[in-house]
């Protein structure tokens, strides 16, 4: 297939997004190859794998195996950077604040870099409660590489998330041989299960409000308030979702605000009552804060 080509959006920069995505985690979802990405993806039955990079004006995107429509493809990666969106109003107020205004300048075309299977970031967000992120990209490892599938593309794999019909059919105790705590087998079973029979999709959360939503994804078994705004956050980006309890945005908010380590309700609403239709970009760019290149 001919090299895809997507112009830049204002206030985009590639680079920022794909160091986020890097961050020297070991995340088995994609590859990080000197200035471009490689991911997998799976469409109608079809698997391929897309190397995206940059030029000077445009997104370039090469399909470097399998027969993906092109269409889907751009849909796909103007989705996962969030390439669509006109951010100019969000840099308007983070400048109107004097202690956030400079992630403005200091990470100036990040974009609110999602998880376009819904499935998987809710799984993800399981994964990652109340441990340290370099064993949740470990445990989240095992898991693709055991029970999801891959391409091989010059002899280096490329994996695609389990589908929740293979999750589904696991027992705790396949998950708690590579270090599941029995209650997040549980949890992931429990979804996978929901998943697989329809009761939800990332299509019915689509036709939801965000309230509406919020209720349906909390009325299953290990899905919580935080997990609900992240799923909506990374994989729908709704925008006005806050991951409330998230410790990471406390972390954040103590070092720029000199906030107390586990802030009220009424200080966190003193930040984001100013940042109405945008409170997941700020969250994402306070979580880019904690991640400061070293």
């Amino acid at each position: 297939m001919a090299l895809i080509t997507i112009p830049k959006p204002s206030l985009f920069s590639f680079q920022e997004c794909i160091w986020f995505l890097d961050r020297d985690y070991d995340d088995c979802m994609h590859k990080v190859i000197g200035n471009k990405v490689r991911k997998a993806l799976e469409y109608n039955g079809l698997i391929g794998l897309i190397e995206i990079g940059e030029t000077q004006e445009n997104i370039t995107i090469q399909q470097l195996d399998g027969n993906l429509l092109e269409n889907y493809i751009k849909e796909f990666v103007m989705d996962w950077f969030d390439g669509e969106r006109k951010i100019k109003p969000f840099y308007e107020k983070l400048k109107k604040d004097k202690d956030l205004a400079f992630m403005a300048e200091e990470f100036e075309g990040l974009r609110l870099m999602g998880i376009p299977n819904a499935f998987e970031a809710i799984c993800w967000s399981i994964i990652g409660q109340q441990i340290n992120l370099t064993f949740a990209y470990s445990l989240k490892r095992r898991l693709t590489e055991n029970y999801g599938t891959f391409l091989e593309f010059e002899n280096s794999k490329y994996w695609l998330f389990p589908s929740p019909k293979v999750i589904s059919s696991l027992t705790v105790h396949d998950l708690r041989t590579f270090q599941y705590s029995e209650r997040k087998a549980e949890y992931l079973i429990e979804i996978g299960k929901q998943f697989a029979n329809g009761n939800i999709s990332k299509e019915k959360l689509a036709k939801t409000n965000t309230n509406e939503a919020i209720k349906l994804l909390t009325s299953i078994r290990g899905i919580g308030e935080w997990t609900a705004n992240y799923t909506l956050m990374k994989s729908l980006k709704r925008l006005e979702c806050i991951t409330h309890g998230d410790v990471g945005l406390f972390n954040a908010l103590h070092a720029i605000k000199a906030f107390p380590k586990r802030p009220s309700k009424e200080e966190i609403a003193s930040v984001f009552d100013d940042f109405q239709g945008w409170e997941a970009y700020l969250v994402f760019y306070l979580w880019r804060f904690l991640a400061k290149k070293r």
